[in-house]
């Protein structure tokens, strides 16, 4: 390696490098500790994201088989290598390096010494949050009938070992920041009980909402301006525990304020689109038949329009028939790549006002809607007038 020289003497290290004045020069050579150092990256980050990493701020997250995230408290980024050709020269602290300088009279002697030379830098790249693994590690034990009186006698170990995850155990397995993974929580309208996150099974909370619209009609209560305690303290009685009943009442509700008091309105989409998943857990349905039940279903006061279903169901037409079946965007993968493949097995060809709304709740850091759908389908539209047709790239 060619040496730049100075008369700096031994006082070397990094801290020479970063004082050098300009037209100055100082001398390099190879550390005797030179080598690969492969447990030392380069790490080229955002000034913005500059104090997250001093302050310790971040997390790595990835399990063996995955490729590592960088977490901070509200955004995940991918980590990737770049490599470069030129060389990066690292040269370690004064007190990290050896002693080369034995001769303290030698003019010209080396004070920066090279302790690896990099290939290249890891890159930040902003990204989605990885949420299905958080949808499969909570569906492995959904919470049941009868659940409260089995999970008061089990010992900790025990509900470890069947599939349970606190917080942190969720934080340590999906790659997410913290403030995503609780966002994800919200949009399952996952629970928290006796410190472990849950989702409600499906029939459970079927059930349980049907009670509580049950109880509405019964108790002449308005679906408008419902008293959480009330509703709260009958759904008890119907044998549901308190926290469950009133997490399904604010899961279905809104915060109203009526006379300087808190009630809850319920959600008409939410409820209705509920009440008409529960209808098609068994499969396909002629649609005057499912219209005539989700309509009986439906509370007075709320209305069974096919506008809520965007997004929930499929129609297809068989002759002079027409089909409705479920197909919920809530089920499909947030990885879009992932997500186009899970659609186009299931249809060929989409109609634009069929596809929309199982596309726009997908984000990409950097990609517009425009951009996705160019990335993943061709489109395709005989004249101008006509809907536009997306099929797999």
């Amino acid at each position: 390696m060619d040496t730049i020289h100075t008369e700096a003497g031994c006082s070397g290290g990094a801290e020479a490098v970063l004082r050098l004045q300009p037209n100055s020069s100082i001398s390099i050579t190879y550390d005797s500790q030179f080598g690969p150092h492969n447990d030392i990256m380069l790490l080229e980050i955002d000034e913005k994201l500059l104090p997250e990493i001093l302050h310790q701020r971040v997390t790595l997250r990835g399990q063996p088989d995955e490729d590592a995230v960088l977490c901070t408290t509200s955004k995940t980024y991918a980590v990737k290598f770049v490599g470069t050709s030129n060389s990066v020269l690292l040269i370690p602290p004064s007190d990290k390096v050896s002693e080369l300088c034995n001769n303290k009279d030698e003019k010209n002697t080396v004070v920066a010494s090279v302790i690896k030379v990099a290939p290249g830098c890891m890159e930040l790249v902003e990204v989605a949050p990885k949420l299905d693994k958080l949808k499969l590690l909570l569906s492995q034990n959904p919470y049941t009938f009868g659940e409260a009186s089995k999970m008061d006698i089990l010992e900790e170990c025990e509900k470890t070992d069947l599939g349970l995850y606190r917080l942190e155990d969720l934080l340590d397995r999906c790659q997410a920041s913290e403030d995503e993974l609780k966002r994800g929580l919200q949009s399952l309208s996952a629970i928290e009980i006796d410190g472990y996150w849950r989702i409600l099974d499906d029939e459970y909370k079927y059930a349980i909402l049907n009670m509580l619209l049950h109880n509405a009609v019964l108790n002449d209560w308005s679906i408008d301006e419902l008293d959480e305690d009330e509703v709260v303290n009958v759904l008890v009685a119907d044998e549901f525990p308190a926290n469950v009943a009133r997490h399904c009442l604010r899961a279905h509700s809104e915060a109203v304020d009526v006379g300087g008091k808190c009630r809850w309105k319920l959600d008409e989409r939410g409820v209705c689109v509920k009440l008409a998943r529960g209808i098609l857990k068994e499969g396909k349905m002629k649609l005057e038949i499912f219209m005539e039940e989700w309509g009986r279903k439906v509370p007075e006061g709320m209305r069974a329009s096919l506008d809520f279903l965007e997004g929930e169901v499929l129609m297809e037409k068989i002759g002079m028939e027409t089909r409705v079946y479920s197909f919920s965007v809530s089920d499909l993968p947030s990885s879009p790549v992932e997500r186009f493949a899970v659609l186009f097995n299931e249809r060929a060809k989409w109609e634009w006002k069929d596809l929309e709304p199982y596309v726009k709740d997908l984000r990409v850091p950097g990609l517009s809607a425009e951009g996705l759908l160019l990335k993943y389908t061709r489109r395709t539209q005989p004249t101008m007038e006509a809907e536009p047709v997306f099929s797999a790239r």
